[in-house]
């Protein structure tokens, strides 16, 4: 049985809280530098490279890349032969979050949805945990801005909406959220399971490497066919026009119910803030 100290998870997730926010991930740049060579607007050119700039200073001054710091979404595997040293899991990593956002100067977002009272410290985090096999512990830190998040959807198809009911639902999403969500845009397709299960797995999908290939093949294709409707209906970068509206496409699927098919769209903006912490 492998060991994990509490203090020891408050300190990595109070860290990926700032790094996250300060540091714009090696594979989003990449994916924003290989737009600026491909985009055709001047216009959206000029955009890609102040977003560049703008991650640039971010990183230099240890400041946050956008105001909107974000919900601190975390997706956690502990393996069933580990233990949590000083305490339970999900509180230090809400104890990580409040010491981030605070160290940090992150900017405080969440509140009780009536009242509208701020928490104060970030908290609580959203935490979906999956138990697997080992002794790993591995958080995948993701700060979620509401400008995107306010632009995704769940949806309820009928069986036979199918393949292009699907298809519609996905670009239909990104037509009308346009320049809300920060475009370019990385876009979580979660397919399947239950209402709850395809929000899930598209939040998931939206986490993959940007740019990696979908293992499975039809999947795959599925993801270049919607990137490039998705690039072709020119809301571009901003909203303001060109080829980059989107700089990814990831789908997850899940079995459902013979009488249901769940479709979920979730949004990310183009900072697509991410941090994997692993013990």
């Amino acid at each position: 049985m492998k060991a994990v100290r509490y203090a020891d998870i408050v300190e990595k997730v109070k860290d990926a809280c700032m790094e996250a926010n300060f540091k714009l991930a090696a594979d989003v740049r990449a994916a924003v530098e290989k737009a600026r060579i491909t985009e055709e607007s001047p216009v959206g050119r000029e955009i890609l490279d102040q977003m560049l700039e703008n991650a640039a200073i971010a990183e230099r001054e240890q400041i946050a890349i956008c105001q909107d710091t974000g919900f601190a979404v975390c997706f956690v595997e502990l393996g069933d032969r580990i233990s949590i040293e000083g305490g339970l899991l999900v509180d230090a990593i809400n104890q990580g979050v409040r010491e981030g956002y605070r160290e940090g100067y992150l900017r405080k977002s969440i509140c009780h949805p009536l009242t509208r009272k701020n928490t104060g410290d970030n908290t609580p985090a959203i935490v979906h945990l999956e138990l697997v096999p080992g002794d790993g512990l591995k958080i995948l830190l993701a700060p979620k801005g509401a400008g995107s998040e306010n632009m995704s959807r769940v949806a309820m198809l009928k069986p036979s909406d199918g393949l292009e009911g699907i298809k519609h639902l996905v670009i239909d999403r990104v037509r009308e959220s346009g320049a809300n969500p920060c475009p370019p845009v990385i876009v979580g397709v979660g397919i399947g399971g239950t209402m709850e299960k395809a929000a899930i797995i598209a939040k998931k999908a939206m986490l993959r490497s940007v740019g990696s290939v979908n293992p499975d093949p039809e999947l795959a294709a599925l993801e270049a066919e919607l990137l490039k409707k998705i690039n072709d209906l020119g809301i571009g970068p901003q909203g303001l026009g060109g080829r980059t509206t989107a700089l990814a496409v990831h789908i997850e699927v899940f079995p459902c119910h013979i009488a249901s098919l769940p479709v979920a769209v979730n949004i990310n903006c183009h900072v697509s803030r991410h941090k994997e912490i692993i013990f």
